[in-house]
């Protein structure tokens, strides 16, 4: 017992666990601060002879086999364990089984009341089915896969821990991507604003600023007169992402870019007060983000095509790989 104790104070705080032995239903409690010391604990309680055969551990939700120690530091709470015998091999329990439905419909139910699943498990298994779709995603959907617990996506996405915390630091950085394009556009303009102010004298800008207010006034008055009132079809999630960010495009999410890219200018100048110039470079702007995101989307698929030629990898070698990388 002064072995174990000490064992688990070097490797840190203790963790519960839940062990069986292959094959068998019943489960035991054991907490271990260590892989070394489940093993040495997980054997005496399920009465196994470590010396005299090798013995497997593996996560009973997958059948993953546990051989690193900073993986076993990365499993949660209450993790399932199935210690297998040399001969042995993993099945998932009925009980399993069982309660993985009990707990789907529970979900399901859920959802029903609700009326709507949480955003999140949609854009997972958006994700699921296809991995590029990364780049056709707006900023909060992003923000919404990162911000989920990696357990919970692990579960929705069926991988284990370590390949979904990899994928959610892809998330981040293509997050991490779209800022860095924004703080340089602003830049940008920050620079373009600079050389235009030391161009021009204060009382030409003054003059100019003062033709134009006029000018303006006297294009809406006859537009207002001449024309009636246009309608868009965009949401108000999309008008207030508009006016409110300083670089819409970067914020919004492919399908949402081509909306606005296919707007009616007047109508969209109309609903967001600005002029007809300015519409019209958003819309250019909006449809320069989309063709580069699905150019990116291409280029993906054209390597994940070259590579199913060779044989078709699954998500958790194609995600081990590039973290390899």
């Amino acid at each position: 017992m002064e072995g174990d104790s000490s064992l688990a104070v070097e490797r840190g705080p203790l963790k519960r666990c839940l062990i069986s032995r292959g094959g068998g239903r019943e489960q035991r409690g054991v907490a271990a601060g260590s892989l070394q010391e489940l093993r040495s604990k997980g054997c005496v309680l399920l009465a196994l002879d470590g010396t005299q055969e090798p013995i497997t551990i593996v996560l009973a939700e997958d059948g993953t086999i546990l051989e690193d120690e900073e993986y076993f530091l990365c499993l949660p709470q209450n993790t399932k364990f199935v210690f297998l015998c040399k001969r042995e091999t993993w099945a998932s329990s009925t009980t399993d089984r069982d309660t993985a439905w009990l707990s789907r419909d529970s979900e399901a139910e859920d959802e029903m009341d609700s009326g709507v699943s949480p955003k999140w498990k949609r854009l997972a298994r958006q994700l699921r089915q296809d991995l590029s779709s990364i780049i056709l995603m707006s900023e909060e959907e992003l923000q919404n896969l990162i911000d989920v617990p990696f357990h919970e996506l692990a579960q929705e996405l069926a991988e284990n821990h370590l390949m979904v915390q990899s994928l959610q630091g892809s998330l981040q950085r293509v997050l991490d991507r779209r800022e860095e394009e924004r703080q340089s556009k602003q830049l940008l303009q920050l620079y373009l604003e600079a050389l235009k102010t030391e161009s021009k004298k204060l009382s030409e800008a003054a003059e100019s600023i003062s033709a134009s207010a006029s000018t303006t006034d006297e294009v809406d008055m006859s537009a207002s007169c001449s024309k009636p009132a246009l309608g868009v079809q965009l949401s108000n999630k999309i008008l207030h992402t508009i006016k409110e960010k300083e670089y819409p495009d970067l914020s919004l999410s492919s399908q949402e870019l081509e909306a606005v890219s296919t707007e009616a200018t007047e109508a969209l100048a109309l609903a967001v007060g600005w002029e007809k110039q300015k519409v019209q470079a958003l819309q250019q702007a909006c449809q320069q983000q989309l063709s580069q995101r699905l150019q990116q989307v291409q280029s993906l698929r054209s390597l994940r095509s070259i590579s199913q030629r060779k044989g078709k990898q699954p998500l958790t070698q194609q995600l081990r790989a590039k973290r390899k990388k």
